[in-house]
């Protein structure tokens, strides 16, 4: 499997995973909402980049650093290295332990998504 491919599936995956936790479990339909946009225009940028090829890399693997930032500071906020006041939104399913490796988790794909995804230049033998 190529590291595209393997990058598409991370972004799918992260994208189910958190429509699903914000539809279940959210306390606050507005932050639903605002998720549910986020991850519907995140969706339409992996189609485009399915269907177009490596010119959609970069709003892709744009998309995913915004998911890896966004579940940093989640995981900040619920270590309690800072206060965003945002608490509510980093919950998932009411326990601070179950949030936490959510969050963690989530963290961990997109980031790795954002490096599978990012396009390389060739390297140039100096033979």
């Amino acid at each position: 499997m190529d590291k595209t491919r393997l990058g598409i599936g991370l972004v799918v995956g992260v994208l189910v995973l958190q429509t699903v936790a914000g539809l279940v479990w959210s306390a606050d339909a507005t932050l639903s909402g605002i998720g549910l946009v986020f991850n519907s225009v995140a969706a339409v940028s992996v189609v485009l980049l399915v269907r177009r090829g490596g010119r959609a890399a970069w709003a892709v693997a744009g998309w995913c650093a915004g998911f890896f930032g966004w579940h940093v500071v989640g995981l900040g906020e619920l270590a309690g290295w800072w206060t965003t006041g945002l608490d509510a939104a980093f919950l998932v399913g009411g326990g601070y332990q179950v949030s936490v490796v959510y969050q963690a988790v989530l963290a961990t794909a997109a980031g790795f998504a954002v490096h599978l995804l990012l396009p390389r230049q060739d390297q140039v033998s100096a033979t």
